[in-house]
């Protein structure tokens, strides 16, 4: 019965986006061990309902399109609200930000132009999706239960940092191949 029913996957994954504001609250209010273990639930519910999905045969439409959102809004969310207090540099956020602001509105000029565009992850940004969760996960974590890891912590921002700029290239390549392909109409 794919398609049409809210499936436990997708019930999964729309409670990880119920979770955002909760975990935007903990981090603004300066609760940062709260917020570690709710991004960790998140990160762990991200995980079940994949594999419950691709285990038990319930992938949907609505999953293909909820998941990545999901993922989006948790990532996105948390990282404005650490640049908001100066958890992590401004610069880092406009980047992280930017990117997905770059990407959903280059999706929507080409449906636009009549020229939808399908949107595959690359193996870049799969990366650069890793080392934003793990570079969240260590600044809530060290902020939650109060330890130094600066070094790590600038040594992951510069690899975010890195792998961002490259997935945003990689991106802006494969829009302007779209484009450019036969039929664009100039």
């Amino acid at each position: 019965m794919p398609g049409r029913r809210l499936s436990i996957p997708n019930l999964i994954t729309l409670a990880r986006i119920l979770l955002v504001p909760v975990v935007v609250w903990a981090i603004t209010s300066g609760e940062m061990l709260i917020a570690f273990i709710l991004f960790l639930a998140a990160g762990v519910s991200d995980a079940v309902d994949g594999f419950l999905a691709k285990r038990f045969h319930m992938q949907s439409e609505l999953g293909a399109y909820l998941d990545p959102l999901a993922d989006k809004v948790l990532i996105v969310s948390i990282y404005v609200s650490l640049g908001i207090t100066g958890a992590i540099p401004r610069w880092l956020v406009i980047l992280v930000v930017s990117r997905d602001i770059m990407i959903v509105g280059a999706v929507m000029l080409s449906w636009l132009m009549g020229k939808p565009m399908q949107v595959k992850p690359l193996p870049v940004s799969k990366a650069n999706t890793v080392a934003q969760i793990v570079f969240a996960c260590l600044v809530l974590a060290a902020l939650g239960f109060k330890f130094d890891a600066r070094l790590a912590m600038d040594v992951l921002m510069a690899l975010v940092a890195a792998l961002t700029l490259l997935s945003i290239g990689f991106y802006v390549g494969e829009w302007v191949r779209h484009i450019n392909s036969t039929g664009s109409g100039r």
